[in-house]
């Protein structure tokens, strides 16, 4: 696979579909391995931290979920193939992973969330196994390695405990779980729970997602004012190289 490198994460250049359809190839050939997806939030954060930044680039697949890292790839002359949102690749792999009666544990978001997400993700894909659930809250994390091991083998684990935790987790983790592939996915169990909206599709088309975010959310707007700060690192990094960073 082609990649692109945003200030050191190399993500892969994927479609969406391409990106399901590598997944589901890791999974019939039982390659274990994790998937992440990356803002530019996150490669911010991996600016500032070298061993989470080996996380990130050791992904068997890095996606690009986030408009600014779309934008950094124009400025910086990296060809991506457009964004693959972390909630849109966990829906289809899901939907993939239905037509082979495949089994998917839920690991993430507040008590009760992650059942009611299984529910309505094995009611709009027949033939889909839901292995097991855990939620977010837990201190050990022997507690939810335990959970995923006590299904008896399990697919694929939706890791959804927010960035960094979720990767680190994966990282320090992975090879004490019984399951093939992990993908951190951020807070898409509770879209899939129908707790939380994605933004409508205009926005979404548009590429203005974040817009719809703040509107919902005003006190999101320190969150917010982080993306032009690092399209200016790009822009520097794009005139000067290293000197930029």
């Amino acid at each position: 696979m082609k990649t692109a490198s945003i200030l050191g994460v190399h993500f892969h250049a994927v479609t969406l579909q391409q990106a399901v359809e590598v997944a589901m190839s890791r999974l019939r050939t039982r390659q274990k391995g994790y998937v992440v997806t990356p803002n530019a939030e996150i490669v911010d954060l991996c600016r500032q931290d070298s061993a989470y930044m080996g996380i990130i680039n050791h992904a068997s697949l890095v996606l690009a979920d986030g408009i600014g890292v779309i934008y950094a790839a124009k400025i910086l002359g990296e060809t991506l193939c457009g964004k693959v949102a972390g909630v849109e690749f966990g829906e289809q792999l899901v939907a993939a992973m239905a037509k082979e009666r495949m089994r998917l544990f839920l690991l993430g978001a507040k008590p009760g969330v992650a059942e009611q997400a299984g529910r309505n993700l094995c009611a709009k894909y027949p033939g889909l196994v839901l292995a097991g659930t855990q939620d977010g809250y837990f201190t050990d994390p022997q507690q939810a390695i335990d959970a995923v091991n006590a299904c008896g083998g399990v697919d694929v684990v939706f890791v959804c405990l927010g960035a960094p935790k979720q990767e680190r987790f994966i990282a320090e983790n992975m090879d004490m779980m019984h399951a093939t592939l992990f993908c951190g996915l951020g807070g898409s169990i509770d879209v899939f729970a129908g707790v939380a909206k994605r933004a409508p599709d205009i926005f979404i088309k548009l590429g203005l997602e974040w817009a719809y975010r703040l509107l919902k959310q005003p006190s999101r707007i320190g969150r917010m004012m982080k993306l032009p700060k690092f399209l200016l690192i790009v822009i520097k990094e794009r005139l000067f190289g290293r000197k930029g960073k």
